[in-house]
């Protein structure tokens, strides 16, 4: 255990809760969780192990070594690849046994050139990022696959677009030219969106973490993190005082400060800067002046009784900060960074 002047404080009762409720709402489709950039900056073990004994078994990764870091957790083969196998990554893809995600048709003749077996498909319905174009299923290649997950991904969930139904459309009609045992399409806003996007699997992220990117989800979607600071230094200063980087914060009156160990290392960005809030009890600190690499400064005025050595939680509701920093709630959470003790209770 280090002593990190930085904590994550880590709900797993609410990891799962969330990850039943996705399931319950995903109907008839059962639904498994997208755990790829170290499980959205909250750590893809701890995730994983948490989740696979609530009874989720599809995890998505994006990259190989991805794969790996999970792959003694669960069976290799209930674990997606998203971005698919570049020749580098063949050798340790057949070594891990997890599923490539298949993205092209050089993809698929990669695979089948390496004797690979079972893998993932993805087709592009309308995003124009990873996936077969439309016109290309009919591809010999593809066509030998040995498909496990026909998937595609929505562009536009978290909104009420006409791009949604169009998708749902277009993936209805071409899966039934693709030979697999299973088809997925919706994300965790994609869920909200009824039956017709649930097919047989969901793959669920941001609100398996704690995110809203819908509001059906607000009722019930409980956050999991809690970044918390310790305060460094105390200071007093007067009225005219100048805080922080470029003086973007003047004192207009005496005040306390507290200088705080989370900056932009961290993921907590300049996007705050005289922005953020802090909690102590049922006390608001605002951050004052611009957040630094390695610290941040706040009024702690109303707590004259704080010490160097407190700590003090981040007011971190996903949709609210997101709202106030421009920063989508994905950046919120997996911008993390790795100075944080993960303490899971």
């Amino acid at each position: 255990m280090s002593n990190q002047p930085l904590r994550l404080k880590l709900d797993g009762s609410a990891l799962t809760s969330n990850w039943h409720i996705l399931d319950a709402m995903s109907g008839g489709a059962s639904a498994g969780a997208a755990v790829k950039a170290d499980g959205y900056g909250l750590g893809a073990k701890d995730v994983v192990t948490l989740l696979a004994a609530a009874g989720c078994k599809d995890f998505f990764v994006a990259h190989w070594g991805e794969a790996f870091d999970i792959s003694g957790l669960v069976d290799p083969k209930a674990i997606s690849v998203l971005n698919g196998p570049l020749p580098q990554d063949i050798e340790q893809a057949l070594q891990i046994g997890a599923k490539p995600v298949i993205n092209s048709i050089a993809q698929a003749d990669r695979w089948l050139a390496a004797g690979g077996g079972q893998c993932d498909l993805m087709i592009d319905s309308g995003m124009n990022r990873l996936g077969v174009a439309p016109h290309d299923i009919g591809n010999p290649a593809i066509q030998k696959l040995d498909i496990d997950i026909c998937m595609s991904h929505l562009a536009s969930a978290d909104e009420d677009s006409r791009q949604n139904a169009a998708q749902q459309k277009l993936f209805s009609a071409l899966r039934h030219n693709i030979s697999a045992r299973r088809y997925s399409l919706a994300n965790s806003a994609g869920i909200c969106l009824g039956d017709d996007y649930h097919f047989d699997l969901t793959r669920p992220g941001l609100s398996l973490y704690g995110g809203i990117p819908r509001n059906e989800l607000r009722e019930n979607i409980r956050p999991v993190a809690q970044p918390e600071a310790a305060i460094l230094q105390i200071r007093d200063v007067e009225a005219g005082a100048h805080i922080g980087y470029n003086a973007t914060f003047t004192a207009m009156q005496s005040m306390r400060l507290a200088v705080i160990a989370i900056g932009y290392a961290d993921g907590y960005l300049r996007a705050f800067s005289n922005k953020g809030l802090l909690r102590y009890e049922n006390q608001i600190l605002p951050i004052v002046g611009r957040i630094s690499m390695d610290l941040s400064i706040l009024d702690i005025s109303s707590c004259p009784h704080l010490q160097e050595g407190d700590w003090l939680a981040l007011d971190y509701d996903l949709v609210t900060n997101a709202q106030l920093s421009g920063l989508s709630q994905y950046e919120l959470l997996t911008g993390l960074g790795k100075r944080f003790d993960h303490n899971w209770f």
